[in-house]
Parts: C-alpha cells; structure tokens; sequence
C-alpha cells in the first residue's frame, strides 16, 4: 500500500502560521519589558530578562521561520473510498489511516486570522482521537468535510 499522498496545505498557511507565531512571541517580549521595567526601579538583577530574552528570540526565529516551512512541506493528505490518509514528519515520520467506518464527525473550523487568509481547518473526529487537517483553502476544506461525511456516513451539520 505504498501509494503516494497528493493532497497538500495551502501555500498560505505558511503566512498564518508565522504570523500567529509572532503574536505569540510579542505577548514573551512584552513579558521581558515588563520585568526589565520592575527590575530598573526595584533595583533587581537583569539576568533573567537577558535570559529569557535569548529564549523568546531562539524560539520566535524557530517557529516563525522553520516550523512552518517544515509543517507545510511534510504534511500531505488523500482521501480514498474506504479512509483518509494523513502523512507528516520530518525526522520523525507519521503515517495515519482512518478508517471511514471509525468517524464519528467532522467539523470545519476558522479563526479570525485564517479567514483573513479565506483558510480553515478540517477535524475529523474518531473515538479514539482527532485528526486534524488545517491550512486549506475554505472551499476545499469544507468540500473535504462533505466527501467525508458523505463516504463515513456521518449527517451534515453546519454549526
């Protein structure tokens, strides 16, 4: 069964992605300018902020310029008549079949940044876990929730 996944994220999700980073790394900033501030006027030692400092800035770099080149570039999908198929991993590669059978429901999910970017994500819902497909275009997001839907036989419910 060794057939090759087609299905790839939306180049956009790569923008999303860094910028989602970023806010999240300027809330760690935001942080580190608070404690240098509270510091300077309790006279407190300034080795923590130049600490955290080094991490916040190795980790903004990491997942607003790697991460998303990685995820984007690893993570592949197809959709068969019997299950779905979900490929990710750089170095630690995961392979995932979900049976049609095994879907309870899917859901289709947008936040505000990714529908600026007309994105949404894809969740499919076992009982075991839920897998997650997020980075696709609306329309084919919501055209995957229905083919799914459709072939595991799960009712349409839009929320």
């Amino acid at each position: 069964m060794n057939r090759p996944l087609s299905r790839r994220l939306d180049q956009d999700y790569i923008t999303v992605y860094r910028i989602s980073s970023l806010i999240t790394h300027s809330i760690g900033y935001a942080l580190i300018i608070a404690y240098t501030a509270l510091a300077g006027s309790n006279q407190w030692t300034f080795l923590p902020a130049w600490i955290a400092l080094a991490v916040v800035t190795l980790s903004a770099v990491w997942f607003t310029w790697f991460i998303p080149l990685w995820k984007y570039r690893s993570f592949q999908y197809e959709l068969f008549d019997e299950e779905l198929e979900l490929a990710s991993g750089i170095i630690f590669k995961k392979n995932v079949l979900i049976p049609m059978v095994r879907v309870q429901h899917v859901e289709l999910e947008s936040g505000p940044l990714m529908r600026k970017y007309k994105l949404a994500s894809v969740k499919v819902v076992t009982a075991a876990t839920t897998h997650e497909i997020s980075g696709l275009k609306q329309d084919e997001a919501s055209d995957l929730k229905r083919q799914i839907g459709l072939l595991a036989k799960v009712d349409d419910q839009d929320d």
